[in-house]
C-alpha cells in the first residue's frame, strides 16, 4: 500500500536528497507496518520525532509502535519546536 511520508523543519535532512525540497515521499509499506517501523529506516533520533500526525490526527508516543496506516494515509512528523 502507498502512503505519503512528510518530514518538516530540520527533519527534512533525513529524506532522500531529491525529496527534500518538497519535504515528502510516497512510500510503499506493508499493511501491518507500525508508524515506528515506517520511520525507523530513516535513522531519526527518537528525541527529534516529536509531533506525529496521521491525516492530521495526533498519535501519542506510546501508540506509535502499534498504530498502523491504510492506503492513502499521510504520515507527518515535526521535531520539537522552540520559539519566542
Amino acid at each position: 500500500m502507498n502512503i505519503t511520508f512528510k518530514l518538516f523543519a530540520t527533519l527534512t535532512d533525513y529524506l532522500p536528497p531529491e525529496a527534500r525540497r518538497s519535504n515528502q515521499v510516497t512510500l510503499d509499506v506493508a499493511q501491518d507496518a507500525s508508524i515506528s517501523q515506517i520511520i525507523e529506516p530513516y535513522g531519526m533520533p527518537p528525541k527529534l520525532v516529536h509531533l506525529v500526525l496521521v491525516n492530521g490526527k495526533y498519535i501519542k508516543p506510546e501508540d506509535r509502535g502499534t498504530t498502523t496506516l491504510v492506503d492513502g494515509d499521510v504520515l507527518a512528523i515535526w521535531p520539537p519546536v522552540a520559539g519566542g
